[in-house]
């Protein structure tokens, strides 16, 4: 008997005691510093409870039930939900310094009805027999004009007439006016972002033509969610709007919109994806962003009615009280996510479209698919990835990002790694601290 592959093993934050994971198994425990120097020193006094509960193993059958995990994680995979992406525009009325599509240039053109219907084709064919749902992704979908209006319009249309559910990512800014036309589909979300309170907010989401955009994208965060449009409200967090956070969960919560059902929030942190950013001072890498809303949770308790930050597992664990299922990959590109743009291409996800060397193939106005590299993105996951194997994080983290692994060493074949050890020790610390 030894040791377990997939035990993950650290001191939790702000305590003596330590923490045990082993996502193959399904099991977590808490050690108290006694345990946790015997397990260390590989001088456990009951190593039968160590072993029943899949931390002390045969190596040979566990790596039966790694077969048998893989294999339900493909089947399961094979029959999941795969969400569409389509960017009708990049063009956009929002100048924020820190959008990743400022490199595109400022195209201003739109999908007509040729596309649209080609992309619906395309839909109908290539996705016949899985269930799937379009998500309207841009630059900036819902703009103001009766061309943009019309197009909307299409594609609810397209989508109510095959049964498919539409969600749409925006700025926000003329959401109020697009309510009623939105409600006419079947509507899975609406993102929307607000990245602090006031002024914290136009001066990082201006709009192209000037003026304040706070207080027009509240109205229709307001209006959405009394037509019973759900919301998923997104802050994009640096150094610099960090210190806002609170106070954007205080307007939320005086708002009302922390208790209502059809609303619910996501950080995502500002970072370097197809170009360069000039103020790179700013940025947080993933852990050092996730220390701080640590200590923010801690500081301020009520910012976790705004806000339950994952933590890689932490959340999930104390939410359902038991382990996720292993993650043998997190990168949904080309698997469960397709995106499409106006120009008729095909590209893996939505960190990829719109970056022409990175297009698969086209739609429109000819169907053409490069299946070799489609295929080595359909192959990636942590059994293809060689500096995943041995790895005892693997079944957390999945591999991470496809995008941002070829962008940093120019293969789809490499680990984007997720500092999941470091995260736990801040969810078991934060989430545990009123279980007994």
């Amino acid at each position: 008997m030894e040791y377990s592959k997939h035990n993950i093993f650290s001191r939790i934050k702000n305590s003596d005691n330590y923490y045990i994971v082993n996502l193959l198994s399904g099991q977590a425990d808490v050690l108290d510093p006694e345990t946790a120097d015997q397990y260390k020193r590989g001088a456990l006094s009951e190593p039968e409870a160590f072993a029943e509960k899949g931390y002390l193993v045969n190596p040979a059958e566990e790596q039966k039930r790694y077969r048998l995990k893989y294999l339900d994680f493909l089947e399961e995979r094979e029959a999941s939900e795969v969400q569409l992406f389509f960017v009708p525009t990049y063009a956009c009325n929002f100048a924020c310094p820190y959008c990743y599509q400022e490199g595109y240039g400022h195209q201003q053109s739109m999908a007509d009805t040729a596309t649209v219907d080609a992309f619906f084709a395309y839909v109908d064919g290539y996705f016949a027999n899985r269930q799937k749902y379009i998500t309207v992704f841009g630059g900036e979908p819902l703009l103001p004009g009766e061309k943009a209006e019309a197009l909307v319009s299409s594609l609810i249309d397209g989508a109510n007439s095959r049964g498919l559910g539409l969600a749409f990512v925006t700025n926000g800014y003329t959401l109020s006016d697009y309510v009623p036309r939105l409600a006419k589909g079947t509507i899975r979300e609406i993102q929307v972002t607000l990245d602090g309170v006031g002024d914290v907010h136009d001066r990082r989401r201006p709009h192209r033509g000037g003026g304040s955009t706070f207080e027009t994208i509240v109205k229709g965060i307001d209006d959405a969610l009394a037509a019973g449009l759900p919301i998923n409200l997104r802050v994009v967090v640096d150094k610099e709007n960090f210190d806002g956070l609170i106070d954007l969960a205080r307007f939320a919560i005086d708002k009302g919109w922390t208790r209502h059902p059809l609303f619910k929030t996501q950080l995502g942190r500002n970072y370097e994806l197809h170009y360069c950013q000039e103020n790179q001072h700013r940025l947080y890498d993933r852990l050092s962003m996730y220390e701080d809303v640590y200590a923010l949770a801690l500081e301020s308790p009520e910012f976790l009615e705004f806000h339950r930050p994952a933590f890689s597992i932490s959340r999930f664990l104390f939410d359902n009280g038991e382990l996720p299922d292993p993650l043998f990959d997190s990168c949904p590109g080309t698997k469960t996510e397709w995106a499409f743009d106006y120009t008729g291409h095909v590209f893996s996800c939505t960190a990829t479209v719109g970056k022409p060397d990175e297009a698969l193939g086209t739609f429109y106005p000819e169907v053409s698919l490069d299946q070799e590299r489609i295929d080595e993105w359909d192959e990636r996951d942590i059994t293809s990835i060689e500096k995943c194997t041995g790895c005892e994080l693997r079944l957390a983290c999945g591999g991470g990002c496809a995008s941002v692994a070829k962008n940093a060493t120019g293969k789809v074949l490499a680990p984007d790694c997720r500092p999941v050890k470091e995260l736990l020790e801040l969810g078991i610390s934060l989430y545990g601290r009123n279980v007994d």
